[in-house]
């Protein structure tokens, strides 16, 4: 059976074992078949009303972006050398790539500063059999958790105000350990320059991992280009 037949056949018995709303997605990566369940996005919309509080209320965690699908293959990538290891998937968002983390052997905490993102992300746990993420609500500019907690960190697309420069750059120093590596993925925007700006001030270096042109979820002409980053601290 061909690659693209043998995909095709996986598929359709994925979607048969399960119930599926209009809002999911449903689709390969890494070597296995996930389904991860979104909101209705019109909901969303309406549930916030007219003051939607900054672009950080937006609710860009109800997809799984091209920037999540390069990370979860460059965690594919980084197997052997998250197996076992305190991860951090900063912005957990619908969860899909600490669940990856997490079938590849980490020991992952999944955070969001969104309540009804951390709900989905368990529900997708749920749905794609995986236990043992550690799910919390967390807000980068005031941590619960311990500083130093982590040996890796990984994010997808953080950067949407040059406000979040500093405090990103700062919660990442923070909780990574001494010789801990974060791993960002975000798409070209120019924001994220802002970010490499501050990063010596926060005693962080970084060097480019990757570029690579990832097909989004919903189809459309052009490939979306993502680039991993890799920071570390330097103090």
């Amino acid at each position: 059976m061909d690659t693209i037949a043998q995909h095709d056949s996986e598929l359709e018995a994925f979607i048969r074992e399960r119930s599926f709303s209009p809002f999911d997605r449903v689709f390969q990566s890494c070597g296995r078949m996930w389904h991860i369940r979104r909101a209705d996005m019109d909901r969303l919309w309406e549930s916030m009303g007219t003051d939607a509080g900054g672009e950080e209320r937006l609710p860009y965690w109800n997809e799984v972006w091209p920037s999540s699908l390069a990370l979860a293959g460059w965690i594919a990538e980084m197997e052997d050398d998250i197996r076992g290891r305190k991860c951090l998937d900063m912005g957990c968002g619908l969860g899909f790539t600490a669940l990856m983390g997490r079938w590849f052997g980490a020991d992952v905490t999944g955070m969001d500063y969104e309540p009804e993102a951390v709900e989905y992300a368990r529900l997708n746990a749920e749905a794609n059999g995986i236990e043992g993420v550690e799910w919390r609500v967390e807000d980068w500019r005031a941590p619960t958790l311990a500083p130093g907690s982590f040996d890796r960190i990984w994010a997808g697309d953080v950067m949407y105000e040059t406000s979040f420069a500093d405090p990103v750059a700062e919660f990442i120093r923070t909780m990574l350990k001494p010789e801990g590596r974060a791993w960002l993925a975000e798409p070209g925007r120019e924001i994220f320059r802002s970010l490499l700006d501050v990063l010596p001030a926060h005693h962080l270096s970084y060097r480019r991992i990757c570029s690579l042109p990832v097909s989004p979820l919903t189809p459309q002409e052009v490939p979306v280009p993502v680039t991993i980053w890799e920071l570390s601290r330097t103090m």
